[in-house]
């Protein structure tokens, strides 16, 4: 009973089988066929490398909601260099609620405003970079992907020494503000603390030194992410005029990257630039100087880098080899059916004359009429 129930339940599964194998007496090559399949091996390994590479390759999600975090600090990175002696200068940050937040955190250096060969190298490819990233915003994705793997943010330091006077002063260093807008700027006089305003001792200042001409290194929010490039980094402004005005206004976004390797919570930011003469008499009233004016978005991005699974990129690979196998087997079996169809409207005749088919019709009836048996001394007979 037991091998009886067995053999039913092999025979059960034979009956299932939808792979059956065709004996190998049964199948007909031929040299197109051979053809054909090495065409559709060689598209189906090209496919499946490239597939490969795509399974390799990651890309960034952007994904927004809001922020609702409103108590933390914002951290600034500043690294601008003017065309002012230090003492002459002075930085400090005033938010939204008047409130003057000392720049205890920024260092004044003296410096020598024009570059070297080897910095205006430096500064010329983060000029190029910046051009692309304004054409191409994908370009922000793989520096994302690749940071820590690219050459430094930071202007290089000046190679050997120099005999030019140090008449230039760079600023450089982060302050922590509340997540308000605010108004960072750079002016003639130091900042001081005044219970009635904001104040900078500006009238021991010659009015013939003023000279607002900047150069920004680096100007960016939240940490500092190497490789990273903002779209201010590499900015050079210059004039010949004293009493000149620039300003940036600023859109900061929050911004927490995720990648395979780094997590920061860093922003990103949008940039209008604008510049003026401040002449009173014209109408043109102000402060000569360097103002960023920023304000926070309501959004919060997070970026995150994916991978294609595993499970995905295999169903892709056995799409590709059936794809491929199905349609050239279909292309084969087509163009065969041509041929065989021209070819044996030529054989059957269709195109050759009446007199030339009739006679090779009687030709292949006597072909077909049976030998006669003819015993010896008898003679064939009419």
């Amino acid at each position: 009973m037991r091998r009886l129930s067995r053999r039913k339940a092999l025979s059960l599964v034979k009956e299932l089988d939808a792979f059956p194998k065709v004996p190998d007496s049964y199948m007909e090559t031929s040299a197109s066929g051979g053809t054909v399949s090495l065409l559709a091996f060689g598209v189906m390994a090209v496919l499946a490398v490239l597939e490969f590479f795509v399974y390799r390759d990651t890309w960034m999600k952007y994904d927004y909601e809001v922020d609702k975090d409103f108590s933390s600090k914002m951290r600034i990175n500043i690294d601008i260099t003017v065309a002012m002696k230090c003492q002459h200068v002075g930085a400090d940050i005033l938010d939204l609620a008047e409130t003057m937040i000392m720049s205890n955190g920024l260092k004044y250096e003296p410096v020598i405003f024009e570059l070297s060969p080897q910095q205006r190298l430096w500064h010329r490819t983060l000029l190029v970079i910046q051009k692309g990233l304004g054409e191409q915003h994908s370009l922000q994705d793989v520096l994302y992907k690749t940071v820590h793997k690219g050459a430094p943010t930071t202007l290089p330091l000046r190679e050997g020494a120099s005999l030019e006077p140090l008449s230039a002063c760079r600023i450089h260093g982060h302050i922590y503000v509340n997540k308000v807008a605010g108004n960072f700027h750079i002016t003639v006089g130091k900042p001081i603390q005044h219970p009635r305003g904001h104040a900078h001792i500006a009238a021991f200042v010659s009015h013939q030194t003023y000279n607002f001409s900047h150069r920004i290194d680096l100007l960016s929010f939240g940490e500092e992410v190497p490789g990273v490039i903002h779209p201010l980094d590499g900015t050079q402004k210059t004039t010949p005029n004293n009493n000149q005005m620039f300003q940036y206004f600023i859109t900061v976004v929050p911004t927490k990257l995720h990648t395979y390797k780094i997590s920061a919570d860093t922003h990103q930011f949008a940039v209008t630039e604008r510049e003026r003469e401040i002449d009173h008499a014209a109408g043109s009233h102000g402060v000569a100087g360097i103002f960023v004016k920023y304000d926070t978005s309501a959004l919060m991005v997070t970026v995150r880098e994916q991978h294609m699974p595993l499970g995905q990129f295999l169903v892709r690979l056995c799409g590709i080899v059936g794809g491929v196998f199905s349609t050239t087997g279909m292309l084969h079996r087509f163009v065969g059916t041509c041929v065989d169809v021209v070819c044996c409207r030529f054989k059957l005749g269709v195109y050759k004359p009446t007199e030339v088919r009739e006679a090779q019709a009687g030709q292949q009836q006597n072909d077909h009429l049976p030998p006669l048996d003819l015993r010896p001394g008898e003679e064939a007979r009419g």
